[in-house]
């Protein structure tokens, strides 16, 4: 419909400024979306465009392997794996993420944390689990030194 193509704009400028205003995306780095909507659509895009890698996370086997068609480099099922964020230091070799763009709100904002390297960037675009973050562990932060 025409209002549901209206918020296309709105979806893109808000994943551009996340990785490109803000975040400084650069080739090389690396990108972490958090599920299928119209913002982490639009970041994974923009990230391959600069030449990011792209890890993806749903709690949908339909949609990871759509994400995986998009361009997604790596993806977690974060029904299957609650403890995703070590799932991505994994992939990352214990580095983590230069970039998340963290949609979920405070159900996932320990597993972005634990997720993004030390100096990483986490762009807070929505609260979809709600505002918030229970027992926010500062030593997942410090763990990465």
């Amino acid at each position: 419909s025409l209002e549901e193509a209206a918020t296309l704009p709105c979806a893109g400028l808000t994943a551009w400024v996340s990785l490109v205003e803000c975040g400084k995306l650069r080739a090389g780095e690396t990108v972490l979306v958090q599920g299928t909507g119209g913002v982490s659509i639009f970041a994974l895009q923009l990230a391959k465009a600069f030449g990011a890698k792209v890890i993806a996370t749903s709690s949908s086997e339909e949609k990871l392997e759509k994400l995986k068609q998009l361009g997604a480099d790596h993806v977690i099922n974060y029904r299957t794996n609650p403890k995703w964020g070590k799932e991505v230091l994994k992939l990352t070799n214990n580095k983590g993420v230069d970039h998340v763009v963290e949609v979920g709100g405070g159900a996932t904002f320990n597993q972005s944390v634990r997720a993004t390297r030390l100096g990483g960037h986490i762009a807070i675009i929505g609260v979809l689990s709600g505002p918030a973050a229970s027992n926010v562990v500062l030593p997942s932060i410090f763990a990465k030194l």
